[in-house]
């Protein structure tokens, strides 16, 4: 007898939530893990003063020539992905239409 009231009480509040809803919850929860990714990875990156060595001509080197094939070179390229996303999933979430 108890099982089914408390079953009862456990339906109705199941049936309460939209599938708007859980995906609302979905996206923020998405949002913020590319929030840590994005500032991990940005965090990770060298300043531009550090190539401030192509002044003199440093950087016809093998890393200036290469930078695109370069560990900076694919966190530059997460960087913009990730912004891209983030930039995306904010405007959705802040659309009004999880009412």
């Amino acid at each position: 007898m108890v099982y089914a009231i408390v079953n009862e009480v456990f339906a109705k509040e199941i049936e309460e939530v939209s599938i708007v809803t859980i995906l609302k919850t979905i996206l923020t929860v998405i949002l913020i893990l590319i929030s840590v990714f994005l500032t991990v990875v940005i965090l990770m990156q060298e300043g531009k003063s550090a190539s401030l060595g192509a002044i003199s001509g440093a950087a016809d080197t093998y890393w200036g020539k290469n930078k695109g094939r370069s560990m900076e070179g694919v966190l530059v390229k997460l960087t913009r992905i990730a912004v891209i996303f983030f930039f995306v999933l904010s405007l959705v979430l802040n659309m009004g239409i999880w009412s």
